[in-house]
């Protein structure tokens, strides 16, 4: 039987990062390949108790239908929470997405026409470009350094492409790279995009994140336009099963997202946005994200230092301030996609950086997660993978 199947379909490809999980799903593999959290640090002694008082207090309502914009008393916590990032945000602005990667979904079903320009960083995070491209566009990478996106490059690719739709950018600690953003380019791409009328989505999964450094506003705190749409979640900060995410936006945006979140589910899970809420009056989660952010402190500490010691000198590894990843850099000649070949055999996983170039090539780059392994495996881990990058390399 041959159906026929849509033309977007031909656009869209299984995510490289998800099969590849599981490849890396036996428990012999040290994987530094996924974006996940650490498992133990999972409230999950508290949640058993907020469970049962959700379903004892609540119950009928907790398993009903509830409105598409979300639960009221979360939508507030929400918008309270929200000046962790810089915005001063209200609750009728907010709409509770299941994942922040409906949100990503739901800004390319709103903004995009088949041949339209998404401008990105280079490299970008491949669930987003994934998402995008089931609305048949294409996409414009823009050079990025350790201080963000090149902003006169910015600007040259607005002018050759006037079909240009909208900008996808992840400031904090951004995946794949683990780059942070400068306060001076987050202001300039405002100017850009007001100059340009584009809308700015901004991926902020990792904002709460810091181990270090200078706190750094989100790009919405700066808009004078009403042109950023946020996209936020709790996925990263707590317990990414939920799927609990949320988008902040104009009143014009956020109706589009509403409209379009109808045709998709309905609503996020009415169960899990009161938990998370009861939750939330009942524990402290900054105190659970400070426990967060010192065990990732130490995991990034331990897997950079081990890196220097076992990589050779020729691969080179950026210094996230924050966040899940550090992306390293091979020399030109090597290919990551073989060299995951080689280290799948020794039992150990990362993802090959190609994939979240959407244009191609860049296929001696790869990222590394420290955020999911113990000590003890980061180590190993890397000690394995420094002795098969320098079996290639011929060390």
């Amino acid at each position: 039987m041959a159906l026929k199947f849509a033309e977007r379909m031909e656009h869209i490809k299984a995510s490289e990062i998800r099969e590849l999980l599981k490849l890396t799903a036996r428990p012999e593999i040290i994987s530094f390949a996924g974006g996940l959290p650490a498992p133990e640090l999972f409230p999950v002694e508290e949640m058993k108790v907020i469970s049962v008082k959700v379903l004892e207090q609540m119950g009928q309502e907790a398993l009903q239908y509830s409105t598409t914009e979300g639960y009221q008393p979360l939508r507030k916590k929400i918008a309270e929470r929200m000046k962790k990032v810089g915005i001063t945000a209200d609750p009728e602005h907010v709409l509770i997405t299941s994942g922040s990667q409906q949100g990503l979904d739901f800004s390319g079903k709103v903004f995009l026409n088949p041949g339209d320009i998404v401008f990105c960083e280079s490299p970008s995070y491949l669930g987003a470009l994934n998402a995008f491209k089931a609305y048949q566009c294409d996409f414009v990478e823009i050079p990025t350094d350790d201080h963000g996106m090149d902003m006169e490059a910015l600007e040259k690719a607005f002018q050759d492409h006037p079909n240009g739709r909208m900008i996808y950018v992840i400031p904090d600690f951004q995946n794949p790279s683990g780059r942070t953003w400068s306060l001076e380019r987050r202001k300039k791409l405002i100017e850009l995009a007001n100059r340009f009328n584009l809308p700015i989505i901004e991926d902020n999964p990792y904002g709460e994140l810091r181990f270090e450094g200078e706190f750094l506003p989100a790009i919405k705190s700066l808009d004078t336009e009403d042109r950023v749409i946020f996209l936020g979640t709790f996925s990263k900060t707590f317990c990414p099963g939920l799927r609990i995410g949320w988008v902040y936006a104009s009143d014009e945006v956020l109706n589009k997202f509403i409209t379009v979140k109808q045709g998709a589910d309905l609503q996020t899970n009415s169960m899990s946005q009161r938990e998370l809420n009861l939750y939330l009056e009942t524990y402290d989660l900054d105190t659970h994200v400070e426990r967060i952010r010192q065990v990732y402190h130490r995991r990034r500490d331990l897997m950079l230092s081990t890196m220097e010691q076992e990589f050779p000198k020729s691969v080179k590894c950026t210094y996230p301030e924050g966040g899940l990843f550090t992306w390293c850099v091979l020399p030109e000649h090597m290919n990551a996609r073989d060299l995951m070949v080689k280290a799948l055999e020794r039992n150990v996983a990362f993802v090959p950086g190609g994939s979240f170039f959407p244009n191609g090539g860049h296929e001696n780059t790869m990222r590394m997660n420290y955020s999911n392994m113990p000590e003890d495996k980061i180590v190993e881990g890397i000690r394995r993978l420094g002795d098969v990058l320098r079996k290639e390399l011929g060390e």
